[in-house]
């Protein structure tokens, strides 16, 4: 943690994404081990791995959390977190670290769901005439399927249930993804809270960079370094491979000296003591 910390300072309003991965065969039948979850924390703009805990086999990511948050220093930061991360206690310890956080709400919080879905559908049939909303629209066409994505930002409504129970909650965002693949359309909602009123270009940012944990970091992992298919599993070895495996790919990705993908950067790293010093040493 020292290290990366020395390798990376992180600047005001910087998006940090949180999600859990599964290393699907890291189990053990022999010793009812199951297959370990890491939940990691993701510089999005700089793509480095700011750190990562092991979910206790009979816990969760809510448990897991909190302890990856203390462990980092995200003061001036935006926290985003998928509906599994939407907890009270969660968004107090981002607020207690002196960042703000853009949750996903879903059913597992049924009253702030709802409150906000009625919020968000009966002022749409209005037009928004009662409120001040910040709306912002994109069109995205390629790879055979149109989308369009709208996204709203209003200030939370002072009659919002459950509202009290959230630290700071200054905002509520609305996604609209319209998706046409193949003729076929697809339509799909999301509603989120915020610590912090951001317009909706800033809410769509940190919306579409969330995921960039998912296509930056996990994907990488299993496609590059092949986690999703490793064996190791005695003792404390997945969970510490897993680790240097965030850190040789933060790595890789902050060197550009030489213009090719992540795997192959790997392959060069391993034929090239020269390149292996560029990466290690970031000359």
């Amino acid at each position: 943690m020292s290290w990366i910390t020395a390798l990376h300072e992180i600047t005001a309003g910087q998006l940090v994404a949180i999600d859990g991965k599964t290393l699907r065969r890291s189990f053990d039948t022999a010793s009812s081990k199951s297959a370990i979850h890491m939940v990691s924390a993701w510089a999005t703009a700089n793509h480095i791995s700011l750190g990562q805990v092991t979910v206790d086999e009979k816990s969760n990511e809510i448990t897991a959390i909190p302890k990856l948050l203390k462990m980092l220093e995200i003061s001036g930061s935006l926290v985003t977190i998928d509906a599994m991360g939407c907890q009270t206690e969660i968004a107090k310890t981002i607020i207690d670290s002196k960042a703000d956080y853009v949750l996903a709400v879903k059913k597992n919080q049924p009253t702030l769901y709802d409150g906000i879905s009625w919020f968000f559908l009966t002022q749409r049939e209005q037009n928004f005439a009662g409120v001040r909303v910040s709306r912002y629209e994109t069109h995205e066409k390629g790879h055979g399927r149109e989308e369009t994505r709208l996204y709203y930002v209003c200030s939370v409504p002072r009659d919002l249930p459950d509202r009290k129970r959230w630290p700071k909650l200054a905002a509520i965002g609305w996604t609209i993804s319209q998706t046409v693949r193949d003729g076929c359309p697809c339509h799909e909602v999301r509603y989120y809270i915020m610590s912090r009123k951001l317009s909706a270009k800033e809410f769509a940012a940190a919306v579409r960079g969330h995921w960039s944990i998912e296509n930056s970091l996990h994907w990488q992992l299993d496609v590059t370094f092949g986690e999703d298919q490793s064996r190791l599993r005695r003792g404390h070895a997945d969970a510490n491979f897993s680790i240097l495996r965030r850190t040789a790919l933060s790595l890789l990705k902050n060197n550009k000296t030489v213009k090719v993908g992540v795997k192959n950067k790997r392959l060069t790293a391993g034929w090239d003591d020269c390149y292996l010093q560029q990466v290690l040493f970031g000359q």
